[in-house]
């Protein structure tokens, strides 16, 4: 199965953002060693421009997707609230990319806090949670790449549980479709075998109608005439 597009660029997304926050990590230092930084000034403002760019397109994928029924509405929106997480991070590295303020320690913080809680009161002051404390970029893209796979099994069996419903639901209403059709033509047929049973007596009454309408005519017919 060819793996999908939209999961495959979020994931060199995060690995482009992850790398600009070591490179800004990197850059500080060598300012605080009075070393130079121009070339990782240059390296950081490319990487940033790309990581843009990444993100216009996971836009784009996400709105053909959608539009496109390729996945589902709950599939959807929670992409899109990764999406959303990768913009803040965005702006979190071009705010330390210009030196405002922003440690870098607290970017490497926000690359994951929102895998496990997507809403942070204040980025800012986000404390790094212990089970990704002292762990390297390739430990961190695996525990994000684990919990994104969970999510992926569950969104998988939640489906499959729709679908099931769905397809049982289409039996019931196929069952009661034939059960009301074998109600009508019981109906129908009781209704014909009464017809049936009352035909030899309407014969029988019109037989005798038509017998005393020719017997009162013959009578008149005795009758002198005026």
């Amino acid at each position: 199965m060819a793996p999908d597009p939209w999961l495959s660029t979020y994931d060199s997304t995060c690995y482009i953002a992850q790398e600009i926050a070591e490179k800004i990590q990197q850059r500080n230092q060598c300012e605080r060693n009075g070393e130079s930084t121009t070339k990782l000034t240059v390296a950081i403002r490319i990487l940033l421009q790309n990581l843009k760019e990444k993100i216009t397109l996971l836009k784009d994928l996400l709105l053909r997707a959608v539009s496109t029924h390729q996945i589902t509405q709950l599939e959807g929106d929670r992409r899109q609230n990764l999406l959303d997480d990768l913009v803040t991070r965005e702006r979190l590295l071009q705010a330390s990319y210009k030196n405002d303020g922003t440690e870098p320690d607290l970017i490497r913080s926000s690359l994951m806090a929102k895998t496990t809680n997507r809403i942070v009161s204040n980025p800012w002051l986000f404390e790094e949670p212990e089970e990704t404390r002292g762990l390297g970029f390739d430990d961190l893209r695996q525990q994000q790449q684990k919990i994104i796979q969970e999510q992926d099994a569950g969104l998988d069996a939640l489906s499959s549980i729709i679908s099931r419903q769905k397809q049982m639901g289409q039996e019931i209403g196929n069952e009661l479709d034939e059960q009301n059709a074998r109600l009508v033509e019981a109906y129908l047929s009781a209704w014909l075998q009464e017809i049936l049973q009352l035909c030899p007596w309407l014969l029988h009454l019109l037989s005798s109608a038509s017998s005393q309408h020719q017997v009162r005519r013959y009578d008149e017919s005795l009758l002198p005439r005026r």
